[in-house]
């Protein structure tokens, strides 16, 4: 089994072998911070675009907190909170699509509008990047597939252990678009994150492969998992171990962990992770510590105790790629990128995978 060769996000490996690189932060959190109306997400604001104005004016359902839709509303809005970041030091941004799926968005009735979105966030993220990209610190666009609100694998239903509300026909499908439009937009590499359930994350990486044979483009994968209690499982049953070996065939560029935990709770999964996959680079981007009304961020970690804690982790050669999910802000990636930058990047055994499979 030869290396993959990649026909975008090149240097992105490169870069993994000789330092930690810094992906942004919380969507969600700083959309919170602008406090949209209804209106606003409908289009109606006067900073919408008029070619969107009045788009949704007279849809029949309530539209705000669809942060997605945003992309084309708002879009200064998501335009300013990428700058942030990569002002703060991200050398990856994330995509706003997190629930840009045909199947999240028919919570709202508009599943139709799937790829129009992927796009323009795509484009919104590409144009960010762009701007503060340099010759030595290059910035690169993480196309982001988030797990849907629904579930291959455990019933919806406590009294029918057999139901589904969806099947991986249909997440394939869903996924398969959503990469159309984040390739077409300008991603550099795909991100499947904040995974629940292995089933669901299996059905977005056959739609990803088959987008890649269907097209001859063949980016960089990053797989992110989350461990959602103490009892170190994904919440469809599986260690971190058996998740890493269920996915392994995707041949991603990094493995990691994000959003549920705080940083100090994901140490021993990390660890796990580190230990499973030494062909791999490993990413880590947990939330901000545990809800706390009283503090600006929802949450109860610090800029300063999170970057600490990932610190750590870079000093005990675990990581790769570091940032941070729910609650985080540019304060906390600025505070981070400080905190890791002197540190070496985890070393990863570039032959073990090849050698294994021959």
């Amino acid at each position: 089994m030869k290396p993959i060769v990649y026909t975008r996000g090149q240097a992105l490996a490169d870069i993994l072998e000789q330092r930690i690189a810094i992906l942004d932060g919380a969507m969600g959190t700083m959309i919170q911070r602008f406090k949209l109306t209804e209106a606003d997400y409908r289009g109606m604001s006067s900073a919408t675009p008029a070619g969107a104005r009045d788009r949704f004016k007279d849809h029949h359902k309530d539209l705000r907190n669809n942060g997605d839709l945003l992309s084309l509303t708002r879009p200064d809005v998501i335009r300013d909170i990428h700058e942030a970041y990569l002002a703060s030091g991200a050398d990856i941004l994330e995509t706003n699509t997190f629930g840009a799926t045909s199947i999240a968005q028919d919570d709202y009735d508009l599943g139709y509008l799937a790829k129009e979105m992927n796009l323009a966030s795509a484009k919104l993220a590409r144009a960010a990047a762009d701007k503060f990209s340099t010759p030595d610190k290059p910035r690169f666009v993480a196309g982001a597939l988030g797990p849907t609100p629904k579930t291959a694998s455990i019933s919806p239903d406590v009294n029918d252990p057999a139901a589904r509300n969806v099947d991986f026909e249909k997440l394939r499908a869903a996924y398969y678009e959503q990469v159309e439009g984040l390739v077409e937009g300008g991603s550099d590499l795909l991100l499947v994150e904040t995974i629940f359930d292995t089933l669901n994350a299996k059905a977005a990486l056959f739609a990803i492969d088959e987008y890649f044979v269907n097209t001859g483009e063949r980016l960089p994968i990053i797989i992110s998992g989350t461990v959602t209690d103490a009892s170190g499982r994904i919440l469809s049953g599986q260690t971190v171990t058996a998740f890493w070996y269920s996915v392994r065939h995707a041949q991603p560029l990094a493995i990691g962990l994000n959003c549920a935990l705080g940083a100090a709770l994901m140490r021993p999964y990390i660890q796990e992770l580190a230990r499973v996959a030494p062909d791999t680079f490993i990413s880590c981007y947990p939330n901000a510590g545990l809800p706390n009304p009283m503090s600006e961020t929802g949450f109860d970690e610090t800029p300063e105790v999170t970057s600490r804690l990932l610190r750590e982790f870079a000093a005990e050669g675990l990581v790769n790629i570091v940032g941070g999910c729910c609650g985080t802000t540019p304060d906390h990636i600025g505070a981070i990128r400080e905190a890791v930058q002197p540190l070496a990047a985890r070393s990863r055994q570039r032959e073990f995978f090849y050698k294994e499979a021959a």
